[in-house]
């Protein structure tokens, strides 16, 4: 194919979306939803959550770390003092004990991945709905997460950006949900037993 039928291809396909647009008139917008659910409030309480359930783990491998550093440094320092025997021990030790840490480290990663994608699922599809509402009541026909690696955008105006909007919308919502208004007070039934009767007065 020639360069001619190409620039030939490309002006059509130009008016063709050129044409679609004018047809289909809307606004576009982008979003950085991981950023989006981060700073929102379940968010905050959900990576806080997340954060002292790792800790016990996080500071055991760091223990394992000092440790074969230690040992580590026992074996530079008796490079030339230390047996043959004595160094082939204690470099099988150190190596032992570096693999081992590895797969604790494969393990705690993998964990902590499967929770923060469960975190952006749970959080995700409430945040999709307020998306979709934001979008409806605004006008906009495209909404774009370019905080994905696989999106095709190079460059957005902050004008268009609507994710600080989308973080305040979901935080009331989601606050209207978990602190519903109260029921109206209603007055009291009225009682359809009669009131007794009161004696009668005595003929003189």
């Amino acid at each position: 194919m020639n360069t001619k039928v190409l620039v030939s291809l490309a002006a059509a396909l130009a008016l063709a979306l050129g044409a679609q647009a004018q047809s289909q008139p809307g606004k576009i917008a982008v979003i950085y939803l991981q950023g989006a659910i981060g700073n929102t409030k379940d968010g905050q309480k959900a990576v806080s959550e997340l954060e002292a359930k790792t800790a016990p783990k996080k500071k055991e491998i760091d223990q394992k770390q000092n440790e074969i550093a230690s040992l580590q440094d026992q074996l530079n320092k008796g490079a030339n003092t230390l047996s043959d025997t004595a160094k082939n021990d204690l470099y099988k030790n150190i190596e032992s004990k570096k693999k081992n840490l590895q797969r604790d480290i494969e393990d705690a990663q993998a964990e902590l991945d499967q929770d923060q994608q469960k975190i952006l699922q749970q959080i995700g599809s409430k945040m999709q709905a307020v998306i979709e509402r934001y979008a409806h009541d605004h006008g906009y026909v495209l909404v774009v997460d370019v905080s994905n690696p696989q999106s095709p955008v190079f460059y957005a105006s902050p004008s268009i950006d609507i994710t600080k909007e989308i973080i305040e919308l979901y935080d009331q919502s989601t606050g209207a949900l978990s602190n519903p208004a109260p029921a109206p007070k209603t007055n009291a039934p009225a009682t359809s037993t009669p009131p007794p009767a009161k004696p009668a007065t005595p003929k003189q």
